[in-house]
């Protein structure tokens, strides 16, 4: 009985040794174990095999990147203007004895050190360049940070989520905002007019131009007309007097015949606009003398006879 009491003593010590003995560390952990107080050895994923009461897990590291936000801050900028700024932190573990020994809280560490740093870097910008400057703080933030390296993290990125002036700052922006959309639409609407009244002042000048070209055009043309129509007068004119020509020739005409034809043709000829003298041959005006002495001749015959 006794034996089996001092079996079973044994073997509850055995398993309580090996219970002290093994440590299952998890995936993307890292567990720092010490000897007798002091640091021996980073434990890997997995299983693992310490001295019982000799060594001790003092703690096990996450590995992962974490995602750490910290509260807002109140920042003064170079122009006296109190914003609140608040930041993200995308951070990792690199080293777990030196996150363990060198710091006693990393996270609150980088905290401290973000706020000083954005204190030290907004507080040499005016407001105006703080909202339109994100990615330069950012990446002296980064900068900054790089040195938490001595303390086994990396940071991996550095993220301003917000930057909230005050209720006042932003009620004087707005009217600042509404001022200048205000001035750029009275502006454009000046344009504008400006441009329309050029555009009719064109549309005018064109206008006058293309009726100053048409009346001048039509001059020209009734000018062509006229002209045109006094050759056609003058050669149907001048055909007419050529028929009656050969037709007097055709029919061998005497003198007093003659004469007797020109005085005919003579107020067809004065319709021309063209004909202001008149030209009469020599023997024209015998012919015409001859002409009126046969009238008169035969007058006197017909008086005799009546």
């Amino acid at each position: 009985m006794e034996t089996l009491l001092v079996t079973l003593a044994a073997v509850a010590v055995a398993g309580f040794v090996l219970f002290k003995a093994i440590h299952i560390i998890p995936q993307a952990t890292a567990g720092v174990v010490e000897r007798l107080g002091r640091y021996h050895r980073t434990l890997s994923p997995g299983l693992n095999l310490v001295l019982p009461f000799v060594d001790r897990l003092k703690r096990t590291v996450d590995l992962r990147e974490q995602v750490v936000s910290f509260p807002p801050q109140p920042v003064v900028t170079s122009d006296n203007l109190v914003v609140s700024v608040d930041t993200v932190v995308h951070l990792r573990v690199v080293d777990a004895k030196a996150a363990t020994y060198e710091v006693s809280d990393f996270l609150t560490g980088v905290e401290q050190l973000t706020v000083t740093t954005l204190r030290n870097v907004i507080g040499d910008m005016e407001l105006e360049r703080v909202l339109t400057s994100r990615d330069e703080i950012n990446t002296e933030l980064r900068v900054a940070l790089d040195g938490a390296g001595s303390w086994g993290i990396k940071v991996g990125r550095v993220r301003l989520k917000a930057i909230q002036p005050s209720a006042e700052i932003q009620e004087s922006m707005e009217r600042q905002i509404r001022a200048d959309r205000d001035r750029k639409a009275a502006l454009l609407a000046a344009d504008g007019q400006k441009q329309a009244a050029i555009l009719s002042a064109e549309g005018l000048k064109q206008a006058a131009v293309l009726k100053a070209r048409g009346e001048a055009e039509a001059v020209v043309l009734r000018a062509q007309a006229d002209a045109e129509a006094k050759a056609v007068r003058a050669r149907g004119e001048a055909d007419a007097i050529g028929m009656v020509f050969r037709a007097i020739h055709d029919g061998k005409p005497d003198q007093r015949l003659l004469a007797y034809q020109y005085l005919r043709t003579l107020p067809e000829i004065a319709k021309g606009d063209a004909n202001k003298i008149w030209i009469v041959p020599s023997e024209m005006a015998k012919a015409v003398e001859n002409l009126g002495g046969l009238f008169s001749t035969k007058d006197r015959t017909a008086e005799e006879t009546g």
